[in-house]
C-alpha cells in the first residue's frame, strides 16, 4: 500500500507539488495525469526517494518512507522506476543492460528471464548491440525490460510508451498488465493519454500546478 500525506515540493516560487494526499491499496492499479509541469514527474520521484519532500509523508506498506529532510533509499523501497528518457548504461550491450536489473537473481534464473523479456520486448535481434547502435524506440523498450526484470512490488512508469507506435504499445501495455498482476505489485502510471492508461490501471488522479483537481476510482 502506498500513503501519501500532504506531500508538498517546490522549486524556488513554483510549488511542483502542493499538499497531495491518495492512498493506492495493496495490488492497487492509480495513473496520474495533468499537463506538463502539472507536478507529474516530481511526484513519482518522491514516491521513488530521489528527492526530498518539503512538507508531508510518505508510507509504504505502513512503514515512512519519506518526510522532510530524510527518505529511504530507493534501493531499500522494492520498487522499479522508469524514467521518461531510456537512461541506459553505455557501456552494456542490450542483453547486458536488462541483466543489470537482475543481479540478485541467480545466474540460471536472470538468464531465463533475460530470454523471455527479449522474446517478449522483440529485440532477442539487438542483445548483442550497444545503445547508440538501436533507435530511440528500441531503447525505450530495452529500459522497460530492465525496470520489469525483477518483478519489482512497486512500479512507477514515467511516459513509459511515448513516440511508440499503435500496435508495439497495445502489446507493451498487455506485458505490463501480466507483470504487475504476476509480481502482485501495485503500480503508478504516468501519462498524458488517458486511453493509453485505462489498458493497465484502474483508478485515476488528476494534478494541475501540482495540485488534485480529480481523482476516479473503479466501481
Amino acid at each position: 500500500m502506498i500513503q501519501v500525506v500532504e506531500l508538498s515540493k517546490g522549486y524556488g516560487t513554483v510549488a511542483a507539488v502542493a499538499g497531495v494526499s491518495f492512498t493506492v491499496p495493496a495490488l492497487g492499479t492509480l495513473a496520474v495525469l495533468g499537463p506538463s509541469g502539472s507536478g507529474k514527474t516530481t511526484l513519482l520521484r518522491l514516491l521513488a526517494g530521489l528527492d526530498l519532500p518539503d512538507a508531508g509523508e510518505i508510507y509504504l506498506d505502513g512503514r515512512l518512507a519519506s518526510r522532510p529532510g530524510w527518505a529511504l533509499e530507493p534501493h531499500r523501497r522494492g520498487l522499479g522506476f522508469l524514467f521518461q528518457t531510456p537512461a541506459l548504461w553505455p557501456h552494456l550491450t542490450v542483453a547486458q543492460n536488462i541483466l543489470f536489473g537482475l543481479y540478485k537473481s541467480p545466474k540460471k534464473a536472470a538468464q531465463e528471464r533475460l530470454e523471455e523479456l527479449l522474446e517478449q520486448m522483440s529485440l532477442t535481434a539487438l542483445a548483442r548491440r550497444y545503445p547508440y547502435q538501436i533507435s530511440g524506440g528500441e531503447a525505450r523498450r530495452v529500459s522497460l525490460a530492465r525496470t520489469l526484470a525483477p518483478r519489482p512490488r512497486l512500479l512507477l512508469l514515467d511516459e513509459p510508451l511515448i513516440n511508440l507506435d499503435p500496435e508495439l504499445k497495445h502489446h507493451l501495455l498487455q506485458l505490463i498488465k501480466t507483470t504487475v498482476t504476476k509480481s502482485r505489485g501495485t503500480l503508478i502510471y504516468v501519462t498524458h493519454d488517458r486511453q493509453e492508461a485505462a489498458a493497465v490501471v484502474e483508478d485515476f488522479l488528476f494534478l494541475d500546478r501540482g495540485r488534485i483537481v480529480q481523482r476516479l476510482e473503479a466501481v
